[in-house]
């Protein structure tokens, strides 16, 4: 398996990893393909991680930056992935505008902005019909419930599997999200996940068998790389039964 698992001791030690991971994997794609395709994820664990992005000295021109999901909400709004990604990062840096390829969420109709992002990937990527492009990075957190990205327990999004984008749902609040296979297709997946409230169903990821369908983290299987950087308290109750 190319799962790749570590434990350290807090939150402030899981930002450092995950700065010094996502720095190495930003380095390295840009030496080998030239440039770095990245998607972010939303939520507070990975604020603190694009604020000490922002303060790297990086080859801005070469980097460009999606999201893996989306609250439908203007990017001015306070729940807006984008606005705190570019709060804490992508407007503090030289990052050029056209580098940025946020989330459409201005139609008033999310299946149709799904759509328009599907079709703007697949022209960056030049990806035709049936194809999944492959980004350099994905970050990813994960929720008390086993979500990730804005794929929900026992929705209808997980079932996706012939478009890149797709309308999540969280008690009847629509979100777009990279759908299971787009994930999957990344050279380098990485899960930041911090606190004890993670704990249960992080037991339910790691078994050897658990219902995924309840449980949507565990059909992360990128063909690329997977690391899950996990603070102690997040951690510490699946430390023991995973060979690291």
């Amino acid at each position: 398996m190319n799962r790749v698992v570590e434990v350290v001791e807090d939150k402030s030690a899981l930002i450092a990893r995950s700065l010094a991971l996502t720095v190495e994997k930003i380095m390295e794609a840009t030496r080998d393909r030239g440039q770095c395709t990245i998607a972010l994820s939303g939520g507070s664990t990975p604020k603190p991680l694009y604020e000490a992005i922002a303060a790297q000295s990086l080859p801005w021109d070469k980097i460009h930056v999606f999201w893996g999901d989306e609250r439908y909400v203007p990017p001015t709004d306070p729940d807006s992935n984008e606005g705190m990604a570019r709060g804490a990062w992508l407007d503090r840096v030289a990052l050029p505008p056209e580098n940025i390829h946020p989330m459409p969420t201005g139609a008033s109709d999310p299946a149709a902005d799904a759509e328009t992002h599907d079709a703007q990937l697949r022209d960056f990527f030049k990806s035709s019909a049936g194809e999944f492009p492959e980004f350099d990075i994905i970050l990813l957190g994960m929720g008390d419930d086993g979500h990730t990205a804005s794929l929900f327990p026992h929705t209808e999004a997980l079932d996706v599997r012939d478009r890149l984008i797709t309308v999540g749902n969280k008690d009847g609040q629509p979100r777009l999200t990279f759908t299971v296979p787009l994930i999957n297709r990344a050279r380098c997946v990485i899960f930041v996940v911090a606190g004890t409230s993670k704990q249960p169903a992080l037991e339910q990821i790691f078994a050897e068998t658990a219902d995924e369908r309840a449980y949507p983290s565990r059909q992360i299987q990128p063909a690329g790389e997977l690391y899950w950087l996990l603070d102690r308290a997040a951690g510490e109750a699946i430390e023991q039964r995973i060979n690291f």
